[in-house]
């Protein structure tokens, strides 16, 4: 049934029906109680060899779809819960409002504005709470369908605010990519023997058509009466669908083999790969259930090129995983998990006609000068991609945010410094000036599988990448292995800062330049030094720190909260003139100018030193200074309290905290 086929090409589809999750049990704890009006459930459930469980929830608020809600349970093999990776928060921040002042054709409207396809049909608006980090919102969500300039279809998704009108995120289903004409050689593929003939379909049910230039409907299977497929030439329809078709078993035995995931929703049934779309349609894309690959420029030169095969239907992977947002740093992971998987389909076929590398698209010849598309390991040399995370990463096109993850990957797995592999020269610089050793490509693969399937949520940025990749390096090689050194250390040289999770043998951060006996009082190095809530301590760019780019940021959340962060410190016997300060700037959005509904407390060993409200806002940092003479010989807690009330938010924001004297 399934023969020896000959034929020349690149590329293909890998698609998998996800098949029902078994039943799983609620969330258990009191860290995880449901807000009033919510409700949670069960998108899918990972099971390790252990016994342990991953278990993926959407929410809902009193009917409403929650954008941005979604968490993940941990539970051990005897099904206690181990912990929660929650997206914007443990409680469900519920928007001030729940009637729009915005009518359903207005938002409709909004969402048209924003397409830039053509032939748009616009859904019916739907309301929705669109939470983030910051709060939750009153939105509704639009659904935009169209072709673009290029002949790229579009499903764009806007969000709109329910009360005011603005356009608040928007992103598109359809993940482009780019490949090549048809190299891979002759190659074994998996066909399916008929009456008198065979047609292009495997055992897994990954199956190849020819849409004969068409740019919709699901087009005509290849079949073929010797089961010998093409020739090598553009000219002969059939070799482009050997290399699609090859591409997609590729990639699902990699995931399959490797990952022990069977395909794209991981449970061994494939789908379709379209060859020939368009007309001198220079692209592939990914829709969420397909791959298409046009012909090229002027229909000759098919964009089925291994790599960009694994790449596109990653993104299948990523959606059916940690569903990443395709916007500010979330959609620079994105696209590099599929750069990431699509190098590994290359190196996991070692196809003698596509040498394996880490380059993306090297084979397309898309710039004219022989250039790759993208380079693993200096992102920069492309022109565009960035090598190091900043702040202003999550303002960039995805492929070009992508940058830091894939120099991460490239330094993770070979290390830093010149090198020749496999007759293609790299040289990967650091941002920290640091030298790396590398662990090897298949370890790293692994580790990033399992941060995204288990801990990383849809708005995780690059500093919950850190902590996710080192976790999982914990899990599959131990907390005091090589592994997980290697992965914190490649992180720490794309200029992630280290987070809460670290490697046994790993050191911290050093505190900053100075002889403060505070560790970390800048917040350079995250949670560093820190104790207390899991969220304050960022760079999230909505508040200015008062120097670099992290700060603690108590409040802000428009709800009931409280939060804290800690450390000790000791106060020498022999200090003269001992003395803590920091820089605080306050907002607040309440209007009240007498009652103090928001407040922060500021305290030493359980005593209040200085307490804040929303009535102390400032706009700008001050700083304060406290006396610890005290203190002499000592040690002392310094302690941040926050308590926000149920709506209008206030923002403490403190930065560079220092004691010395």
């Amino acid at each position: 049934m399934h023969r020896l086929a000959t034929g020349l090409g690149t590329g293909g589809l890998l698609a998998l029906a996800l098949a029902a999750s078994p039943a799983a049990p609620a969330l258990a704890g009191p860290s995880s109680t449901p807000a009033t009006g919510e409700r949670r459930i069960v998108t899918s459930v990972v099971h390790d060899r252990d016994g342990a469980t991953h278990v993926r929830y959407e929410r809902t608020w009193n009917g409403l779809r929650v954008i941005g809600g979604d968490l993940v349970s941990h539970r051990n093999a005897k099904g206690a819960v181990t912990g929660v990776t929650y997206n914007h928060g443990r409680v469900l921040v519920v928007p001030p409002t729940s009637t729009p002042t915005i009518s359903k054709s207005a938002a409709r409207s909004a969402g048209l504005a924003a397409s830039q396809a053509r032939q748009e049909q616009a859904s019916p608006a739907e309301v929705v709470v669109f939470l983030t980090d910051r709060g939750a919102r009153l939105a509704y969500e639009v659904v935009t369908e169209g072709i673009r300039a290029d002949q790229t279809p579009s499903r764009l998704h806007t969000i709109v605010d329910a009360t005011t009108g603005a356009t608040l995120q928007s992103w598109d289903d359809i993940k482009t990519g780019t490949g090549h004409g048809i190299f891979v050689g002759t190659v074994p593929l998996g066909t399916t023997a008929g009456s008198g003939s065979y047609t292009l379909e495997d055992a897994h049910g990954n199956y190849t058509t020819d849409l004969r230039n068409r740019r919709s409907g699901s087009g005509t299977t290849f079949t073929d009466a010797d089961d010998v497929w093409g020739d090598g030439s553009q000219s002969n329809r059939q070799s482009a669908g050997v290399d699609a078709h090859y591409g997609a078993e590729k990639t699902y035995d990699y995931y399959d083999t490797v990952l022990g995931r069977a395909g794209i929703w991981d449970n061994g049934q494939g789908a379709r790969s379209r060859v020939h779309y368009g007309n001198s349609y220079v692209n592939a894309f990914w829709d969420g259930t397909q791959m298409t690959y046009g012909d090229g420029a002027n229909n000759q030169h098919p964009l089925v090129e291994l790599d960009v095969a694994g790449h596109e239907m990653s993104h299948g992977v990523t959606e059916n995983t940690a569903n990443l947002d395709y916007s500010g740093e979330a959609g620079g992971l994105n696209e590099a998990t599929s750069d990431i998987f699509g190098t590994a389909v290359e190196w996991y076929a070692d196809n003698a006609s596509d040498t394996p590398d880490f380059l993306i698209g090297e084979e397309i010849d898309i710039n004219g000068d022989g250039t790759p598309l993208r380079y693993l390991d200096k992102p920069s040399k492309d022109g565009a991609s960035k090598d190091c995370w900043s702040g202003s990463l999550g303002s960039l096109d995805p492929h070009y945010s992508s940058g830091p993850l894939n120099h991460w990957y490239f330094l993770a797995s070979n290390g830093s410094g010149a090198r020749t592999i496999n007759g293609v020269g790299y040289n990967s610089p650091t941002c920290n000036g640091a030298s790396v050793t590398g662990i090897g490509h298949e370890k790293v693969e692994k580790i990033w599988y399992r941060a995204l399937s288990r801990y990383l949520t849809s708005s995780s940025d690059y500093a919950a990448a850190r902590n996710a990749s080192i976790k999982a390096a914990k899990d599959l090689y131990g907390t005091d292995s090589a592994e997980c050194t290697a992965v914190a250390g490649a992180f720490s040289a794309i200029s992630v800062a280290a987070g809460s999770e670290t490697c046994g043998n790993t050191p911290p951060p050093p505190p900053p330049s100075g002889d403060s006996w505070v560790t970390n009082g800048g917040f350079e190095s995250g949670q560093t030094g820190w104790t207390g809530t899991s969220g304050p301590i960022t760079d999230n760019a909505g508040r200015a720190a008062h120097s670099g780019s992290w700060k603690m940021w108590l409040g802000g959340n428009g709800r009931r909260a409280t939060e804290t962060e800690q450390q000790a410190f000791t106060v020498p016997s022999s200090a003269a003139n001992p003395t803590l300060t920091y820089w605080i700037r306050i907002d607040t959005d309440e209007y009240s100018t007498r009652y103090a509904y928001d407040t922060m407390k500021v305290s030493l060993n359980g005593t209040n030193v200085k307490s804040y409200s929303n009535l102390s806002a400032n706009g700008s940092y001050a700083k304060v200074s406290v006396d610890l003479s005290g203190y002499k010989g000592t040690s002392v807690t310094l302690k941040f309290t926050m308590q926000e009330d149920r709506s209008f938010q206030t923002s403490f924001v403190v930065d560079d905290v220092s004691a010395q004297g």
